[in-house]
């Protein structure tokens, strides 16, 4: 599924602002090599980083209903990731860079909720939206330093760019066939007399009573003539 958020967010860079400009957008890590091959303006969106967003797990399951309403299976709630992008500017000159950081800038702050209409493949198929996080606090255990340290490059604006998308974390189970008759309580006489009433022995505590409480007499039960107690034997 990472592929698909790769697929969304070069989408969403090559409209907005930038949209006819002809700017590539790639997803290459931004070596010192790498830069060094580059002859034509860039958009380079780098993924350094995948974790969880653990305050979005949730627990139990909801309906996968069919063409008629009917729940023919259920499934769990995915599990949230936040797939983080090192989105950076490449052409000759600082101010040309600073001109598509700007767009970027202009294209993304407006997108902050993806709908599922906008998703494509499976991430699109859970049909839940996608929160978009654009050049927020830096809170992650690495700086931007030491990313840029680790591939070898030197420190180059950026604009840091996050995607929280879910990911299915089990399969859909079946569920149970529907109820289609309708449950009812069938209650009889604890003696087994036809005589008694179901609702004389529906709640032991009524017959025995409960303490403070009055006993049968309190419960509106009187015995039939000839009992000497309104509980059975």
């Amino acid at each position: 599924m990472i592929h698909e958020v790769d697929d969304v967010l070069k989408k969403l860079l090559s409209g907005g602002a930038l949209a006819g400009s002809g700017i590539e957008v790639v997803l290459d890590a931004p070596t010192r090599d790498w830069a060094a091959r580059r002859n034509a303006p860039t958009i380079d969106a780098y993924l350094y980083d995948i974790r969880e967003d653990v305050h979005r797990r949730e627990r139990g399951a909801t309906a996968v209903r069919d063409e008629r309403g009917v729940v023919t299976r259920r499934r769990r709630p995915p599990r949230w990731f936040r797939l983080a992008y090192l989105v950076t500017a490449w052409t000759k000159r600082p101010e040309d860079e600073h001109r598509l950081l700007s767009a970027v800038l202009a294209t993304l702050l407006t997108r902050e909720l993806l709908p599922p209409s906008e998703l494509s493949g499976s991430l699109a198929e859970l049909g839940l939206s996608v929160p978009v996080t654009v050049a927020s606090p830096h809170t992650e255990a690495r700086s931007f330093a030491d990313i840029w340290s680790a591939l070898g490059g030197e420190l180059k604006p950026c604009v840091d760019v996050a995607l929280t998308v879910p990911f299915p974390a089990h399969p859909d189970y079946p569920a149970g066939p529907p109820v289609t008759e309708g449950a009812g309580v069938r209650i009889r006489s604890i003696e087994g007399d036809p005589g008694d009433s179901p609702e004389r022995y529906h709640h032991p505590r009524h017959l025995r009573g409960a303490p403070g409480e009055g006993g049968p007499a309190a419960a509106g039960i009187r015995p039939r003539a000839g009992e000497g107690r309104a509980e059975p034997r």
